[in-house]
């Protein structure tokens, strides 16, 4: 299962690495990207042109009645996603490359699960396999929606956990976003673990376990500084302080 990643490229970079065509869009970066959120993600136009646009993470198929009642995956097995009726028409149809600049997973020890950082050892920014797909509501603008693909681990990740988001070669990229290319065997091929030796691990603070933490400080091993503790007021100057706001309410 992959939960959760980071991308914090700028647009400029995607565009260039992934050959994306159009212009720039404003990207926010994100430390600790988490199901819901919009992120962004590579898709095929109807002009077969490489986009780079904002899906929410959770996938929704075209077909459900209702988002709210749909399941919104956010991961489908590699290994099953051409059949299960969730993903099979998006797999055919809507394969997607989910920029990432790496993920993370956690390791249990007990009841206590710490958490990793993967990422690839140039340290540039990698293409997760991805599918999406569009519902559309009676009325406003369509809701685009994505999944990842996972598989078995590599020996970089086996050690943390027994899944890792499908990391594509380069070379798969091509093959992987080809509309014309529906047979399952031939995706499969690319569908596979990263080769060992092509990620590097190393810790990262609890603090990536909230997916309302979203800034550099998810890298920091530190302790986050403690609370302070909030002043004494005495009693006679919380009834000045309560009395002069009062009167600054009835002023205005």
């Amino acid at each position: 299962m992959c939960g959760r990643y980071w991308i914090t490229s700028p647009a400029d970079i995607l565009i260039s690495r992934f050959r994306v065509q159009g212009e720039a869009i404003p990207l926010r970066p994100r430390w600790n990207a988490a199901p819901g959120q919009e992120l962004p993600v590579i898709h095929l136009a109807v002009t077969a042109v490489r986009r780079l646009e904002p899906m929410r993470w959770g996938l929704v198929p075209a077909w459900a009645s209702d988002p709210a009642d749909a399941g919104r995956p956010i991961n489908a097995r590699a290994e099953t996603a051409a059949t299960k009726p969730s993903f099979r028409e998006a797999f055919r149809r809507r394969r997607a490359l989910v920029p990432a600049d790496g993920f993370y997973e956690w390791k249990r020890y007990g009841h206590v699960a710490v958490p990793f950082g993967f990422r690839v050892k140039s340290r540039e920014p990698f293409a997760i396999a991805g599918l999406w797909d569009e519902w559309r509501p009676r009325e406003g603008p369509p809701l685009r929606t994505f999944a990842l693909l996972t598989t078995d681990a590599s020996a970089d990740v086996a050690r943390v956990h027994d899944r890792m988001p499908v990391i594509l070669e380069p070379g798969a990229e091509e093959l992987w976003l080809d509309p014309r290319v529906e047979d399952a065997a031939s995706l499969a091929k690319v569908l596979r673990p990263l080769r060992a030796g092509a990620l590097e691990s190393f810790d990262v603070s609890s603090r990536v376990n909230s997916p309302e933490v979203d800034d550099p400080s998810v890298f920091d091993l530190a302790d986050p500084p403690a609370p302070k503790k909030p002043k004494r007021v005495h009693p006679e100057k919380e009834m000045q302080r309560s009395l002069w706001e009062n009167g600054d309410d009835d002023a205005a």
